[in-house]
């Protein structure tokens, strides 16, 4: 199985989510784009300590911490969708975006064009502040729009039950994670989480 993990925002937690499922599910760690430092598959790296886990190279590691297209332009490369192809495993893998759905590849793409190019279920990570609501069920819309399956929401921050509510409501998918505001992300947060996961979840 693949999972893709998505955000709401550009710091929605996504890596912190991506080192929570790939801990829970023992699987492997694929960044498609990272653009800028630090990279994401070295910070899952420190935080997983499962030994199965494999962490796969990014296809494209830009130096600029933008929109992929504008990190991509600021180093002399093109991104295109067939550029892309799915690291050699038979591991469940997690792939994680770079920031939401709509932030482009290229001047006509996406990252959520790259989620169906990649045959993969979304799982998305929301964040939970004033507005989250709307930019949550935007992005299950647009999700809905394309024919992407989304397995399940994320909820990272302090609880706000009624958003909550509302949103799986409309989303009419699970809450399959509530993460709380941690002072210290750590192994052991990770750990703690993983659990929790492994608990609500239905491969």
């Amino acid at each position: 199985m693949r999972y893709f993990i998505t955000g709401i925002d550009t710091d929605s937690g996504k890596t912190f989510v991506s080192a929570i499922f790939c801990e829970a599910l023992k699987a492997d760690y694929w960044k498609p784009v990272q653009a800028g430092l630090p990279r994401d598959a070295d910070t899952v790296k420190k935080l997983i300590t499962n030994q199965q886990t494999r962490i796969h190279p990014e296809r494209f590691l830009l130096n600029t911490p933008a929109s992929p297209h504008a990190s991509a332009k600021a180093d002399g490369v093109h991104i295109a969708l067939d550029d892309f192809k799915l690291p050699d495993t038979n591991n469940t893998l997690i792939i994680e975006g770079a920031g939401g759905c709509l932030v482009p590849l290229n001047d006509n793409q996406f990252v959520i064009d790259l989620i169906r190019v990649l045959n993969t279920e979304a799982v998305l990570v929301a964040d939970l502040y004033l507005g989250s609501i709307n930019h949550t069920l935007l992005t299950v819309e647009a999700l809905r729009k394309r024919n992407i399956p989304l397995k399940g929401i994320v909820f990272n921050g302090d609880a706000n039950p009624e958003s909550e509510r509302i949103i799986l409501k409309h989303a009419e998918v699970p809450c399959l994670l509530h993460i709380s505001k941690e002072k210290v992300i750590d192994n052991a947060a990770v750990i703690k989480y993983a659990d929790l996961l492994k608990r609500n979840w239905n491969g």
